[in-house]
């Protein structure tokens, strides 16, 4: 029997994207859109690529009525809204994976000094499990309420993992300097991606302010075994999709390149998403983009003693819907690479 799956605020970049990975996955029943603003409209009229592919209706928010009709439920919606949403699926015994902000916390007073609103739901925050399989992949198979990464974080976390995790790094040392391209703002209108705007240029942004750089410390924190900050700094790159992500850490001691490199292989030797790439070459967005995977390669600079890791992922795959669509098959007892294990478009 196939999954019944429904995605809240659909008509957005990243639930588009999540329709999209639905509509042909073998194992889900593609059941409800909601969307608040084309309610009533047909989906392909929204995304017209979507054609004779997603024939459903958007249809306007009615929590009861879409967890009556689904097994699980995705929210890509703003941060502050998932809360009540979630409230009400997990009372109807349903499973929920938002794409948002709202669960990716354990603390409830992180996420309110860093997203200015009170949270509406803090006593679920110690159901939820932050949704990075290849971190909490046990966690996640368990779950009924899953927070999905950030698609900064998500790059950053296992560009660092197996080198935190290995104890190699001076903890005190981190840098990530990450670039992304516009969709990841969002379908909104807003002067900043502006075609005018964007086009020819390149700009650093919220530097030493982002809202992900909380959850990057969250989960560093709990590879390295012990409270750590790091210095982060967004870019917005004047292309469609991709975030690329330049990691920095002194080492404790002087490493090979190719000690370094047998943690890394060891670390994500099993893991299918992850591509540790071969020494010599490195990672470009183009060559992730539309696929679930993340690309890695760590170098080592001997003169300066840092190692330096660069990892890609598509911020709308890797970085939202697609990893939401992982975490999904995990939680429901499907394989986990099921209506992901292709590669993506090029060029």
């Amino acid at each position: 029997m196939k999954i019944k799956a429904g995605v809240i605020g659909a008509t957005g970049y990243a639930g588009a994207e999540l329709v999209r990975i639905l509509s042909a996955h073998p194992d889900v029943e593609l059941t409800a859109l909601a969307s608040r603003n084309y309610a009533g409209r047909s989906f392909s009229e929204v995304y017209p690529y979507l054609y004779q592919y997603v024939p459903q209706l958007c249809r306007a928010l009615d929590v009861p009525a879409l967890a009556g009709e689904c097994d699980i439920l995705f929210t890509a919606l703003p941060h502050g809204h998932a809360a009540p949403v979630a409230r009400q699926v997990l009372a109807a015994g349903k499973k929920l994976i938002d794409l948002g902000a709202d669960f990716r916390f354990r603390r409830p007073e992180v996420y309110e000094q860093w997203y200015k609103v009170p949270h509406e739901a803090p006593e679920l925050l110690k159901e939820a499990v932050y949704g990075l399989p290849e971190i909490h992949r046990e966690q996640i198979k368990t779950a009924v309420l899953v927070g999905n990464p950030g698609c900064y974080p998500t790059s950053v976390i296992l560009g660092l993992a197996p080198l935190l995790k290995s104890g190699l790094a001076d903890l005190a040392t981190l840098v990530a300097d990450s670039k992304s391209g516009v969709s990841g703002a969002g379908r909104g209108l807003d002067l900043g991606t502006h075609f005018s705007e964007v086009n020819e240029n390149f700009r650093a942004y919220n530097v030493g302010l982002h809202r992900h750089t909380p959850e990057i410390e969250q989960e560093l924190s709990g590879l390295a075994g012990e409270d750590l900050m790091l210095s982060f700094t967004p870019h917005l790159t004047p292309m469609n999709r991709g975030i690329l992500s330049t990691i920095y850490a002194r080492l404790n001691k002087p490493v090979s390149l190719a000690a370094v490199r047998a943690i890394y292989e060891d670390f994500y030797r099993d893991e299918f998403f992850v591509r540790l790439l071969p020494a010599g070459m490195l990672p470009q967005t183009k060559a992730v983009t539309g696929s679930n995977h993340c690309d890695i390669a760590p170098v080592v600079d001997e003169r300066t003693g840092r190692a330096v890791i660069i990892a890609v992922i598509d911020n709308l795959i890797k970085g939202a819907a697609g990893q939401a669509v992982q975490n999904m098959n995990l939680m429901c007892g499907l394989p986990e690479t099921a209506g992901l294990d292709r590669p993506g478009l090029y060029p």
